[in-house]
């Protein structure tokens, strides 16, 4: 059974995060999708909104399990049995530095492959980030994020 995992912070989910989510449980067995904390980043959703969400968007999906943790993320992936650490690249500027990681991955665990999926052009300049700014705007997202993420998104700046 090949099994892998697709780390990421989810903050908030987009469509581009869910293409590679669908896309990647075609090629593994088995995707755990799993939420790792990322020190550098002050996140706009709980852990366990984020949960939520990836949990409503990936049920149609009967090889892909969500969990949430806080170890490093080729720690998991061994704890795990995953074979395989999968990474959404959406630009050079993403490759550079998924290369970086998938090196020191490497180092750490050269039992575990990083595989880099290439974003669908529709999402291709689709971050968390922009998500977010699009939304201070008012701009639409609706083709970017789905109804339950852009809810959540709207309670989010309707409290703030």
């Amino acid at each position: 059974m090949k099994k892998a995992i697709f780390p990421g912070s989810f903050d908030p989910l987009t469509k581009g995060h869910l293409d590679i989510i669908e896309r990647a449980s075609r090629l593994f067995d088995e995707l755990i999708v799993v939420i790792l904390e990322n020190s550098e980043k002050k996140t706009m959703f709980t852990q366990e909104e984020r949960l939520r969400m990836l949990k409503n968007n990936t049920s149609h999906l009967n090889n892909v399990i969500v969990d949430a943790d806080t170890s490093l993320t080729v720690t998991y992936a061994k704890q795990h049995g995953a074979c395989a650490i999968i990474r959404g690249v959406r630009s050079v500027k993403d490759y550079e530095y998924e290369l970086d990681i998938a090196s020191a991955n490497q180092y750490l665990n050269p039992e575990i492959e990083t595989v880099l999926l290439f974003s669908s052009p529709a999402y291709a300049f689709v971050s968390s980030s922009i998500i977010r700014e699009m939304m201070k705007y008012d701009v639409n997202i609706d083709a970017l994020v789905s109804k339950d993420v852009k809810e959540a998104l709207m309670e989010k700046y309707r409290k703030s």
